[in-house]
């Protein structure tokens, strides 16, 4: 995995001398490939550099290899580049020359998904390597995130930023709107179930969906158990389900899984139960076969993860996301491969 994200980042000189960016999207040969889902997006963004930042502060606080700080402050370089005086992000640059696209729907600043990552990529890439560079770009963006309205998926990332800020002692008056936050989680549900969004009507989407998991985190932090009896009832409803199934839906993506991961392990750490942690690790056994292709997405032997599955067809193409979210729920498998590699930047160091 992250073999393929060296693959995928450029540099970004426009950000910086040492500036790194990771390309949206990847090919079956593991080129770059633009992104337009919506219309001409662009070649790198926020979003997904923000994702590589935090993995990779989080590697470098395993390994400390200089390689790894090397690439993270990279990443960092851009994502603070990004930021507007107002303290809001754009995610799109239009080519490797920098040209911001600053209109694009997927790109364009507000409360959305973009801004919420790379506020907690800004507030780890500070609590791990201590830029202040990072911290002033922090206190910009939260400056939003607590003024302004957010459906609950990107919420429930200010509630995880706000709780590492809180356990390394940095919170402040944060604690109160993290109290709020949570209870705007709470109050969004249908049933049992936590909602993405106010307006959905159907099952939520699994991807972006790690609402169960902060709030079991929260629980813990803010001593409010009734948030944990909230976010076991729904993940039991929502989570456990897709899981059990082996994840039978057609058009499956990584970040799906991933999330389901990450709630798994967070409702295991709350309650204790064990039964948390075996659903964790059989999410985790779809990244290697357990999934309606019955083949594996992850190759071992090229470090790649496919981009999703579509009912028995594994897809040929390898992102950034993909890889992110897959090397943050096989972790540790990501820190032993990190410890094998020869320095990549030499791969790097190449013309964008």
């Amino acid at each position: 995995m992250l073999r393929q994200l060296a693959r995928l980042t450029r540099p970004l000189p426009a950000a910086g001398p040492e500036a790194l960016a990771i390309a949206v999207y990847g090919d079956v040969a593991d080129r770059p490939v633009l992104a337009r889902e919506s219309g001409f997006e662009g070649v790198a963004c926020v979003d997904d550099t923000a994702r590589l930042l935090r993995l990779l502060c989080d590697v470098w606080g395993r390994t400390q290899l200089p390689w790894v700080e090397r690439w993270a402050r990279g990443s960092l370089d851009f994502v603070v580049w990004m930021q507007e005086p107002d303290g809001r992000w754009i995610n799109f640059v239009r080519g490797w020359d920098g040209d911001r696209n600053t209109s694009g729907i997927t790109s364009r600043t507000g409360e959305t998904f973009w801004q919420a990552r790379a506020i907690e990529s800004v507030a780890q890439a500070w609590l791990t390597f201590g830029d202040t560079r990072a911290e002033g770009a922090l206190h910009r963006g939260l400056d939003h995130a607590v003024t302004k309205p957010a459906p609950p998926d990107v919420r429930a990332l200010h509630i995880r930023t706000g709780i590492r800020l809180m356990g390394a002692g940095h919170a402040g008056t944060l604690a109160l709107a993290i109290e709020h936050w949570c209870d705007e989680l709470v109050a969004c549900r249908d049933g049992d179930v936590l909602l993405n969004s106010p307006y959905e009507t159907e099952r939520p989407h699994l991807w972006g969906h790690i609402q169960e998991g902060v709030l079991a985190e929260a629980s813990v932090v803010l001593e409010r158990p009734a948030l944990l009896e909230v976010a076991v009832r729904s993940a039991e409803a929502l989570i456990a389900p897709a899981i059990e199934a082996g994840f039978p839906d057609d058009g499956m993506s990584p970040y799906d899984v991933a999330c389901c991961v990450d709630v798994c392990d967070r409702l295991a750490g709350a309650t204790g139960d064990t039964r948390w942690a075996s659903l964790a690790a059989d999410a985790r056994a779809w990244f290697d076969g357990r999934n309606s292709a019955g083949e594996p997405l992850y190759d071992r032997e090229r470090g790649r993860v496919g981009d999703g599955v579509d009912g028995t067809r594994i897809s040929a193409n390898s992102g950034a996301e993909s890889n992110i979210v897959a090397a943050e729920a096989l972790f540790e498998d990501a820190v032993d491969v990190a410890r094998t590699l020869v320095d990549p930047f030499a791969a790097l160091d190449r013309d964008p």
